[in-house]
C-alpha cells in the first residue's frame, strides 16, 4: 500500500466550529505515517463494510472523479467534504464532534482510492508531571478529545475507488429530526448500499441451518457445508451467490433447495455478494459445535463430508452419536 495524501480537520460541535487544516499531515514523522498506515490496512479487510453505487443524482462522485482526473486539488476536495459533513451532522439531534481524516492512497494492486474516516473524538483521562518549586509530582487530568487508537474499529468510514467509482462503507445510525438515518450512504456520498459480506454471511448459515432442521436434515453437516462452499468458493472468486450456496449445499434434495432459495428472497439478499477473500477463509476453515451434555468439538469443514474422520449419526431414539476416527494421537490442552 501506498498512502500518497492525508489531512486531518476537526468538526468541534463543542464550539460549533469546523477547523480545516491548511496543511496536509506530515509523513516524515514516523508516529503519523503508522497511524494513518495501521488505521488504512485495518479497514481495507473489513468485512462488516457494505458496498455501494453513487447515484445518478449524487453531488459528491463529480468531486471525486475531477480528483483522480487531476482537475480538482486533493486539499480542496478533503476540504469541500469536511464543510459538508459538519453542516449535515450540525442538522443531527445530538451532534457529535469528530475529526475526518481524508486519505489518497493506492493498495496493493495498485488501486488508487479516497478515505474519508470520521474519528470519533473520546473523553480520556491521563497523567500530567509537574513541578512546584522543585517538588515533582504527578497529577490526573482528563483530555475531551482523544482520537481512536490505530488498531481500534473505526464506527464509520468510507472508500472510494478511484477507477470504477464504487464504494465500500461502515456507517452507524444516527438521529436526525427524530429518525434513524446513516449520514455517509444517505446525506454525505448519496450511494446505494448492499448488505455487508459478514451480515450476508451470516444469514445464509442461519437459513442454512433452519432449513436442514424443518426438514428432518442434520443442521451441522449443512452448517459445514456452507463453509466449506465459501471457502472453495473463494479460491476463485470475490463474491458468491446464495442461490447458488444453497444448490450446493442441498445438492441431494430439490424441496430443500426450493426452501432455501425462498428464504433467501424472503431475506432481500442480492444475487451476488462480495465477500473478502481472507475473511471467507477464515470463516469457513473450520466449524465448532457443542452438546447439550457440555463437550465441544472443532474439526475441519471439509471433514463433514468424509466419513473418514467424522460421522455424525441420527439415532432411532430421536439422540445424535458423533463418530471420529482414524485418529492417531490426542493433544490434551
Amino acid at each position: 500500500m501506498l498512502i500518497n495524501k492525508a489531512i486531518l480537520h476537526i468538526l468541534d460541535f463543542n464550539t460549533n466550529v469546523c477547523i480545516l487544516s491548511q496543511k496536509e499531515l506530515d509523513f516524515s514523522s514516523d508516529i503519523v505515517y503508522e497511524y494513518v498506515d495501521k488505521r488504512i490496512n485495518k479497514i481495507l479487510h473489513d468485512a462488516s463494510q457494505q458496498t455501494g453505487a453513487f447515484y445518478a443524482t449524487s453531488q459528491f462522485q463529480p468531486m471525486v472523479q475531477r480528483v483522480a482526473e487531476g482537475a480538482l486539488d486533493f486539499d480542496e476536495f478533503a476540504a469541500s467534504a469536511a464543510r459538508s459533513l459538519f453542516d449535515i451532522l450540525n442538522h443531527c439531534d445530538v451532534p457529535e464532534s469528530v475529526d475526518l481524516l481524508v486519505v489518497d492512497f493506492q493498495n496493493d494492486e495498485d488501486v488508487r482510492f479516497m478515505g474519508l474516516l470520521m474519528l470519533d473524538n473520546k473523553t480520556a483521562y491521563t497523567h500530567q508531571i509537574l513541578d512546584d518549586n522543585g517538588e515533582v509530582y504527578n497529577k490526573l487530568i482528563q483530555h475531551q478529545a482523544i482520537l481512536p487508537g490505530a488498531v481500534q474499529k473505526a464506527e464509520a468510514y468510507a472508500l472510494i475507488n478511484c477507477a470504477d467509482f464504487s464504494v465500500r462503507f461502515v456507517d452507524k445510525k444516527r438521529q436526525m429530526d427524530g429518525q434513524e438515518v446513516y449520514i455517509l450512504p444517505d446525506k454525505l456520498l448519496q450511494c446505494t448500499a448492499v448488505i455487508s459480506s459478514k451480515e450476508a454471511v451470516k444469514i445464509v448459515t442461519k437459513i442454512a441451518a433452519k432449513v436442514a432442521e424443518e426438514h428432518g436434515s442434520n443442521a451441522v453437516e449443512a452448517l459445514s457445508k456452507t463453509k466449506n462452499y465459501l471457502v472453495e468458493n473463494a479460491e476463485t472468486a470475490d463474491s458468491f451467490s446464495p442461490q447458488e450456496l444453497g444448490a450446493g449445499v442441498f445438492a441431494d434434495s430439490p424441496q430443500m433447495q426450493e426452501e432455501f432459495e425462498a428464504q433467501v428472497q424472503e431475506a432481500h439478499m442480492p444475487a451476488d455478494v462480495a465477500i473478502e477473500k481472507e475473511y471467507a477463509r477464515k470463516t469457513g476453515k473450520s466449524h465448532k459445535i457443542k452438546t447439550d451434555t457440555g463437550i465441544e468439538i472443532t474439526f475441519p469443514s471439509e471433514y463433514i463430508e468424509n466419513t473418514d474422520y467424522i460421522q455424525i449419526i441420527n439415532n432411532p431414539d430421536g439422540t445424535i452419536s458423533i463418530e471420529l476416527k482414524n485418529i492417531c494421537k490426542i493433544t490434551n490442552k
